[in-house]
């Protein structure tokens, strides 16, 4: 460790942790959160006996699934100017922010892998209990958002989580937009004081911190809801 300079960490964590980790969490938890509201209704249309409905969200899974996340960034980086230029009659791009443009591309991929975990959630719950809900009077939308969603979100809760662990690290892809996440503050820090061993390694460390914890979390949670369901 001869050379290694532990001071620039201390020195720079509040930028580190107080801007870049903040930034991280906050289009981790915004991203996670409209990705499973879209993710669910597009696993509710891909369940739908409408064909259109059902074809439209099996090709838009399976499309975005295909692709690379890193070029949907890029994609949705420049594009997203001209699109809400056009919804908006602007007549020229409309600058919506390197964060706003992130979190649209987050939720819009992400939604993708979370209509499969709820289409699987749905599918989980047996055909009894929308019978059931059916019986009772209640109409199509009625039965999914009070009987077959709550108990698939519960079925579903640690692979949810799961996902939301791989979202948090795909997050530090915004850094080749230079945005100030974790790993972008790591890399202004590296490149101004030269130090990029510490802060990549240190960068590295908290993400797996973070990551494993979680990891250990929803695991228990895992093993705790296997309990109560038997």
């Amino acid at each position: 460790m001869h050379g290694f300079d532990f001071e620039v960490i201390w020195r720079t964590l509040p930028f580190l942790l107080g801007t870049g980790m903040v930034f991280t969490l906050k289009l981790t938890i915004l991203s996670a959160l409209g990705a499973i509201i879209w993710g669910t209704l597009l696993a509710m249309m891909r369940l739908s006996s409408n064909r259109i409905l059902s074809g439209v969200a099996g090709f838009y899974a399976n499309l975005l699934r295909a692709l690379p996340l890193i070029l949907i960034i890029f994609w949705f980086y420049f594009l997203v100017p001209y699109i809400v230029g056009w919804l908006t009659n602007a007549g020229h791009p409309v600058a919506v922010g390197g964060f706003t443009s992130a979190l649209i591309t987050f939720i819009v991929f992400e939604a993708a892998y979370f209509c499969e975990i709820m289409r699987a959630g749905i599918q989980s719950i047996p055909a009894g209990q929308a019978a059931a809900g059916y019986a009772l009077g209640l109409n199509y939308w009625q039965v999914m958002g009070s009987v077959v969603l709550p108990q698939a979100f519960r079925n579903m809760t640690p692979v949810l989580l799961t996902q939301m662990i791989v979202l948090f690290q795909d997050t530090s892809l915004v850094y080749v937009l230079s945005l100030t996440d974790f790993l972008g503050a790591a890399n202004i820090i590296a490149q101004r004081d030269g130090r990029i061993v510490e802060m990549y390694l240190f960068a590295a460390v908290i993400y797996f911190l973070i990551s494993f914890a979680a990891s250990f979390a929803v695991k228990r949670l895992n093993r705790r809801l296997a309990v109560a369901t038997h």
